[in-house]
């Protein structure tokens, strides 16, 4: 394990379990993203993310599922992501333990290789859950999205006295379509899986307020603590291939060099 530390942004180079077992306070953080491997056959950096047995996967999942309830503030906020055929898994076995706010579906087009025998994904699950239900952030106001109905079409809403246009604003429903980072686009980096900085905004701007600490067991890119950092949130990043804490260390500005020797810590 190794930790990178500048100001209020850490990056934890090693296993997420181990790490949120050993050096993650409980009820220490304000809002957790998990976007974990989907056990899918995906290849991360030359390593194939594939459990022997779905069980095994799961048992994983629910292992650091509930390290994440214990590092969550009372009043905190728990988004998690998975494949579509394991999170009906995901959704029953948090249920128990949270309260289920919303099922998001992050929707996308998709310009590659299109499924031939079968109907093809074009979305990704989103669990947004919160432990306590009567107290929890969400700044709804910082993410109001256009209301075509008033925005453009300029409807009438006859029901109020008296009669007046609709609001051209509205809080975003539970389906949310931005596009996939891809090859080229600016925010573009090399991992197979790089989630939008759009989407992590809306999540971060909804879940926490300033001054607040975010944690990512599974960085990759380290999206997230990148988005936290740009609305001046604090962050914790951790990730377990070298390769992506390179990306990390940049994006967060924290050096610009690193070996890979995994000997001493590292506080900037």
């Amino acid at each position: 394990m190794q930790n990178f530390t500048k100001s209020d942004h850490q990056i934890y180079l090693g296993d997420s379990i181990d790490i949120l077992k050993n050096h993650i306070e409980d009820a220490s953080i304000d809002l957790i993203f998990a976007d974990p491997p989907y056990n899918i056959g995906k290849v991360f950096n030359g390593y194939k993310e594939k459990w022997d047995s779905d069980e095994e996967y799961l048992n994983w999942c629910y292992t650091w599922i509930d390290l994440c309830i214990n590092k969550l503030k009372p009043n905190g906020s728990f988004y998690v992501m998975t494949s579509t055929q394991f999170m009906p898994f995901f959704d029953l076995y948090i249920r128990k333990k949270m309260s289920i706010l919303s099922r998001i579906v992050w929707f996308y087009d998709s310009s590659g290789v299109q499924a031939k025998n079968y109907f093809g994904s074009l979305y990704e699950p989103i669990l947004f859950c919160v432990k306590d239900k009567n107290n929890y952030k969400f700044n709804s106001t910082d993410i109001l999205t256009e209301a075509k109905t008033g925005a453009k079409r300029k409807l009438i809403d006859y029901r109020k006295n008296p009669p007046q246009v609709y609001n051209s604003e509205k809080v975003p429903g539970n389906v949310w379509e931005f596009p996939r980072v891809r090859y080229r686009m600016d925010e573009y980096e090399n991992h197979p899986t790089q989630k939008p900085i759009t989407l992590l905004e809306r999540i971060i701007k909804a879940s926490s307020n300033e001054g607040d600490l975010v944690l990512d067991p599974f960085s990759g890119t380290f999206t997230t603590s990148f988005v936290a950092k740009s609305l001046i949130r604090k962050s914790i990043g951790i990730e377990i291939q070298d390769e992506y804490v390179k990306i990390g260390l940049r994006r967060l500005g924290i050096q610009n060099e690193y070996y890979s020797e995994r000997k001493t810590n590292n506080v900037l």
